[in-house]
């Protein structure tokens, strides 16, 4: 909640009145647990207990990477309880869906998926933290319970994608498979030709903040 894709979508917010919530999983910044205990299904719970208790009406869901994957995945859990309208839209960037299998599981080496099986945990390095951060097994198996691909996916809402085309961690085909199982949705994509994974230049924060005011325009 204090990246600088949250910090500047608050300042924008605050600008033009409009209501903004932000948060951080279980075992992420500033909220409390610890990260190798969490897995997809918790992050969705919490996803769903913050947006049900603290917002009315419909809301824009603004995800990256995994949160791109939480967000359909929110929007799957209101259609599945009839809380479609509960939904404006979408704004995912560089949207990491099914990642724990489709992203790593399927390109670990041997001696990761190894380490996982029989220990519990591999230690994956990172570019964006010094420290490796622990793919535990339980985060691998409870992934392969809220896989998305394979089936049609829908947000009844409209849904804006923003992605990178030079992202080391979510390859832009990857999106556009997530295009391709949103057909009934209406679907923009927004490809960055020399974009990255975070996508939190300047100019891409404002093609961020033009897809937010493009779903539902300030009045």
């Amino acid at each position: 909640m204090l990246s600088t894709k949250a910090e500047r979508i608050d300042e924008w917010a605050a600008r033009n009145g409009r209501a903004f919530l932000r948060f951080d999983y279980s075992g992420h910044g500033e909220s409390e647990g610890r990260f190798e205990e969490g897995t997809i299904g918790q992050w969705l719970e919490d996803s769903l207990a913050v947006i049900r208790q603290l917002t009315n009406g419909p809301q824009i869901l603004v995800g990256s990477s995994m949160g791109g994957w939480i967000s359909l995945l929110v929007a799957k859990a209101f259609a599945q309880s009839g809380e479609t309208g509960r939904l404006a839209g979408l704004v995912l960037i560089a949207p990491a869906v099914d990642f724990t299998e489709a992203l790593m599981w399927r390109n670990m080496p041997e001696a990761a998926r190894r380490d996982i099986e029989e220990k519990g945990v591999w230690l994956r390095q990172s570019e964006y933290a010094p420290d490796p951060y622990p793919v535990t097994k339980a985060l691998i198996e409870d992934g392969r319970r809220h896989l998305l691909y394979g089936r049609p996916i829908r947000s009844h809402s409209p849904v804006h994608i923003l992605q990178g085309m030079q992202d080391p961690d979510v390859p832009w085909a990857h999106a556009m498979q997530l295009v391709e199982h949103l057909a009934g949705d209406p679907v923009a994509v927004t490809l960055i030709k020399d974009g990255d994974h975070r996508l939190s230049r300047d100019e891409d924060i404002a093609r961020l903040l033009a897809a937010i005011e493009g779903i539902a325009p300030s009045n």
